[in-house]
């Protein structure tokens, strides 16, 4: 399932959540909404991805160069492009190319869709 936004301009994952999260006594969630929901999930199930969003949160104008993360987190270039590239795919973070380096920036409607899935 994509989490390109679809006709009405709702992400199919904004979708899944509305449908995982509704009242009682509706429908238990489908089995592809579940790993829409889970795909999420294990994004941020990770240490060092926690550490990222959270240093790129912090961050002036929470914006960070990927050239800037390996220091603090104590990992390889390699590892660290990884884990964004985790973060980028799942929509949480926004990547844009400026010269021969990649910034990185929060997804506040994706991180909402993470708290919600989370306060069920």
């Amino acid at each position: 399932m994509s989490i390109a936004p679809s006709t009405d301009g709702r992400t199919l994952l904004s979708q899944a959540v509305e449908r995982c999260c509704a009242t009682e006594g509706s429908a238990p969630i489908s089995r592809e909404d579940a790993e829409v929901v889970a795909r999420l999930l294990k994004a941020v199930a990770d240490p060092v991805r926690l550490q990222i969003l959270g240093i790129v949160r912090c961050s002036p104008d929470q914006e960070v160069c990927a050239c800037d993360l390996p220091e603090p987190l104590g990992l390889a270039q390699p590892t660290v492009s990884h884990h964004l590239k985790v973060l980028v795919d799942a929509g949480l973070l926004a990547r844009e190319r400026r010269g021969q380096w990649a910034w990185f920036t929060l997804v506040p409607d994706r991180l909402a869709l993470a708290r919600q899935v989370l306060e069920v």
